[in-house]
């Protein structure tokens, strides 16, 4: 008998999984499916915690949903309270298996789990599945990665380069092995599945929020991510998505995929095959090739990772810029919600009552942490991390380096008037009122 480890990390599905179908296909005669939580108590460096409740809420749906599906398929997903660099070689050891499948993450914390995992002598094997379009079928090598994004755009559009066909879930898992007891204890497996059968906090169905996840319709599930996009197509909301995607409130302004891609349970190349069969039977317009233009950003912020690593991560990112100043007291009243400005705090209190925010409105309080406040930008994208159902390692890091001026934008940052972006988004202060602040 021969066992192979599937490492479930920001992929939290079946459908179109290249990594689980490199595990499936690998020879091995037994499958043990795991994932690793995030230790409740983890802290950032600027003293809150790493995964704050609403994501750890959001991704205990994901879980649930495909601890559901794996079971069906008869082999249930062992869910550890431990960290992968202690439970995974345990389980190893226990079961006489050497390698570890996983998707690939390029980024330093992720890059340390598997660097811990080699170091224990296993064997990794990590396959890149988290964007639309393959960094081997770029028509450049990483190095020379487009400076900006629209250089990058247009490049990929001229050279016709499209996603691959997603891959249909697999009908049958090979069979798990027999995980000896005491293992199971060591690696908190009891503790690991009972965390996410615990209900949903009720904050994330307070009914101001324009993602109530707390909701069948907004459930952190495979299953439930596909319905949504099933429906938002149905709904031909495609075609109105470019001149309501600056909305600020309300479920429908935007396509609100970007919950469940984030934690993997919807593949960005499910969404482009399902829009195109859209397009074909409805037609394209402005909004459809917006939501392409979306996914391509996405994609586009990954490659920046293969590029520069690390050197996203400095204080300086890609700049020559000083070190950021920081004034604590004044981060505290941003986060709470407490700074004085009214759209900032009215977001603000989203954020921390819901776990969301519109993009139109990152932007604003990012901008106003940076340029306002004079705090570090870090700490800005730390409470992110910790705040936000929809977190994405490599777009919330690129787009704080974007506005602060330390990514590759020659522009040099973005400044937001919150005035202004007021009047233009919240003219009838219904937003600000909603949360509070006007």
């Amino acid at each position: 008998m021969s066992t192979v480890l599937f490492w479930f990390r920001n992929d939290l599905r079946l459908h179109d999984q290249p990594a689980l179908h490199a595990a499936l296909t690998s020879g091995a005669t037994h499958l043990l499916p795991v994932v690793c939580l995030p230790a409740p108590d983890e802290r950032t460096p600027w003293g809150f915690a790493r995964v704050g409740p609403h994501r750890r809420a959001f991704t205990a749906a994901a879980l649930r949903g495909l601890h559901q599906q794996t079971s069906v398929l008869g082999n249930p997903l062992l869910i550890c309270q431990t960290p992968p660099a202690t439970a995974l070689p345990q389980l190893a050891q226990a079961l006489g298996a050497t390698t570890v499948v996983c998707e690939d993450i390029p980024v330093p914390y992720e890059q340390a789990e598997v660097a811990a995992l080699r170091a224990a002598g296993l064997q990794v094997r990590s396959v890149w599945h988290s964007s639309l379009l393959h960094p081997a079928d770029m028509p450049w090598p990483a190095s020379d990665l487009p400076g900006v994004f629209t250089s990058f755009r247009q490049k990929v559009e001229r050279a016709g380069i499209t996603p691959a066909v997603p891959l249909p879930a697999p009908a049958r898992l090979l069979p798990p092995p027999q995980v000896p007891a005491p293992v199971l204890q060591a690696v908190g497996a009891e503790q690991g599945a009972a965390s996410i059968q615990q209900p949903t906090p009720p904050q994330g169905s307070d009914a101001r929020s324009s993602f109530p996840y707390g909701t069948p319709a907004c459930d952190g599930s495979e299953a439930a991510a596909l319905a949504h996009l099933a429906q938002y197509l149905a709904r031909k909301l495609p075609h109105s998505y470019k001149a309501t995607r600056n909305g600020l409130t309300g479920l429908d302004y935007s396509s609100k995929f970007s919950p469940w891609v984030a934690t993997g349970a919807l593949s960005p190349r499910q969404i482009y095959a399902d829009l195109k069969t859209f397009e074909r039977d409805h037609g394209a317009n402005d909004g459809t090739y917006w939501l392409w233009f979306e996914l391509l950003w996405r994609d586009y912020f990954r490659l920046l990772h293969l590029q520069y690593g690390a050197a996203l991560y400095r204080a300086r990112g890609l700049s020559e810029l000083p070190p950021a100043p920081h004034n604590p007291r004044d981060f505290e009243r941003w986060c709470r919600g407490e700074t004085g400005e009214p759209l900032v705090d009215a977001a603000m209190r989203e954020l921390a009552a819901t776990g969301y925010l519109s993009n139109r409105l990152r932007q604003v309080v990012a901008s106003y942490l940076i340029y306002d406040l004079h705090s570090d930008w870090r700490a800005g994208a730390a409470w992110f991390e910790s705040q936000l159902v929809d977190y994405d390692v490599y777009s919330n890091q690129a787009n704080w380096l974007y506005i602060a001026g330390r990514g590759t934008d020659p522009r040099g940052g973005r400044r937001f008037n919150p005035i202004k972006q007021a009047q233009d988004h919240d003219a009838d202060g219904s937003y600000r009122r909603l949360w509070g602040t006007a």
